[in-house]
């Protein structure tokens, strides 16, 4: 099976960005997080089919992890 690391930024004002870093320019957004995950399937079919439909091949990805590391030491202003 086929995958793609999306990463999900939280807007201040609500709802979600999502990117796809294997896939340049492929970009959606959604209210909540499962509705931004669910416009990002559906971004990178299209995607995917738009390559296709040129004669390319999608980049495979490998399977990556990613962690949020906190760093109270690197606080702004101090």
């Amino acid at each position: 099976m086929r995958g793609y690391t999306v990463v999900l930024e939280q807007e201040k004002d609500g709802g979600f960005v999502v990117s796809v870093p294997a896939l340049p320019g492929c970009f959606t957004q959604g209210e909540s997080r499962s509705e931004a995950v669910k416009n990002a399937r559906e971004a990178i079919a299209a995607y995917i089919e738009e390559l296709r439909g040129r004669g390319e091949e999608p980049p495979l990805e490998l399977k990556t992890e990613t962690e949020y590391l906190e760093l109270p030491e690197l606080e702004y202003g101090t």
